[in-house]
């Protein structure tokens, strides 16, 4: 199987190429995982640390998309064996001996090493390649070309290529480094990464809000200094008197709007229960924004339709309260009015005041019309979610012609070891 032109390399594989190495040992990808290094620190006892060459892109980012960890790296340091850096390297080579292959390392991120059903990502490369290859790659691989070299016409080919690269001596505080930030904020586990992917393209959590639309169900707290006029003195701080702030079937009205938003609801973000929340299949989604879009210019609509009725209707109720309470501070005039009117304050003098009270906790139309909001947020969906015993029950009883059994399993699949 290892003549094939293409090939199947995952850490086992490796394992076995660097095993048979006699002479010398070249490994250039992004990371390096524990088991092939355990071989290649094995290899090291037998032909010395010298014959082996290890490149690597020493980043954060190469360790948290699971191209290696920083246990590995740290292993062949401990073990005399030199890792060279290389910025942004992303494909793989393996060189042993005179047996090269070029590879698509795997991210455990987006996807697991695949071991029963192998995947094609390597190509066997040829003699000419591998020198090629490692001449290209850095001056001490190109070394190793020149003594594999078996004529003197490969020798001077070999020495007329231009090494592209120039690997940097691997840095200890760069290490140390990301060492500390991916203390501080771990790399989230690829098994539950990869599972939580699966089901990412089908549907997503939302919810669906309208604030400040109902303004009809505003109710205003009167002033204490008009509350305690005429009240018993025991009742005072005790009781409280509310008043609704508009006619609840008046112009100001949002039936029509909530009515509107429970029909969006319900059509396109059906319930998985309360432990689980709204959602929304992903391929549902324009529809579902063109009809959030939609309801968005009614909303406007209402909102300029209401900016010249409100201040009406809000006049018209603070008129109604002073009215009311007109006749009772009459027959109680506070202390507050004879010190500024004397003993006799006339109607008018009342009704300011009683104005200027209100004032002071009556809304204005501009602020109750700024209040009404749609709010759409989205939420991924979360391995605890999706692990919990009624969630496939729930989402088939909520889509119930998707094919969730497969994606179920593809699920479980995603979170097996590797």
């Amino acid at each position: 199987m290892r003549e094939a032109f293409f090939q199947h390399i995952n850490s086992e594989v490796l394992c076995e190429i660097i095993a048979q190495t006699k002479t010398s040992l070249c490994y250039a990808a992004p990371g390096i995982q524990e088991i092939p290094v355990i071989e290649i620190v094995a290899l090291s006892k037998n032909i010395g640390p010298e014959l082996i060459s290890v490149f690597l892109d020493i980043d954060e980012n190469v360790l948290r998309m699971g191209y290696g960890t920083l246990e590995a790296i740290k292993l062949l340091q401990d073990n005399g064996i030199t890792i060279q850096h290389i910025s942004g390297l992303r494909n793989g080579l393996i060189v042993s001996d005179d047996i090269g292959y070029s590879y698509t390392p795997t991210a455990l991120f987006l996807e697991k090493e695949q071991t029963e059903v192998p995947i094609l990502n390597a190509m066997r490369l040829m003699p000419d390649q591998i020198k090629e290859a490692l001449a290209r790659l850095s001056p001490a691989s190109k070394a190793i070309a020149l003594a594999q070299a078996q004529t003197d016409e490969e020798i001077r080919h070999i020495q007329e290529l231009v090494t592209e690269i120039q690997p940097e001596i691997l840095n200890v505080k760069n290490l140390e480094e990301i060492q500390q930030n991916l203390i501080a904020a771990p790399p989230v586990k690829f098994d539950i990464a990869r599972q939580v992917r699966v089901f990412q393209p089908h549907f997503q959590y939302v919810e669906l809000s309208l604030t400040g639309a109902a303004i009809q169900r505003n109710k205003l707290n009167l002033p204490r200094a008009i509350q305690k006029i005429g009240m018993d003195k025991e009742l005072e701080g005790r009781l409280k008197t509310t008043f609704d702030l508009l006619d609840k079937n008046g112009s100001a009205s949002s039936k029509d709007l909530e009515k509107e938003l429970k029909e969006i609801r319900d059509n396109f973000t059906p319930s998985l229960g309360k432990n689980h929340g709204r959602v929304i299949l992903k391929k549902a989604l324009p529809r579902f924004e063109k009809r959030i879009a939609e309801l968005r210019t009614k909303i406007e609509a209402h909102q300029e339709s209401l900016a010249g009725k409100l201040a009406e209707e809000l006049e018209k109720s603070k008129e109604m309260i002073v009215n009311y309470y007109l006749p009772i501070v009459q027959k109680n005039i506070p202390d507050h009015l004879y010190g500024t009117h004397g003993d006799n304050p006339t109607d008018e003098n009342i009704k300011k005041w009683l104005t200027r009270e209100l004032n002071k906790t009556f809304p204005t139309a501009e602020s109750l019309v700024q209040k009404i909001q749609l709010d759409v947020n989205y939420k991924d969906v979360t391995f605890d979610t999706l692990n919990r015993e009624d969630f496939l029950g729930s989402i088939q009883k909520a889509y119930p012609d998707e094919d969730w059994e497969k994606t179920y399993k593809e699920f479980r699949a995603a979170g097996e070891s590797k």
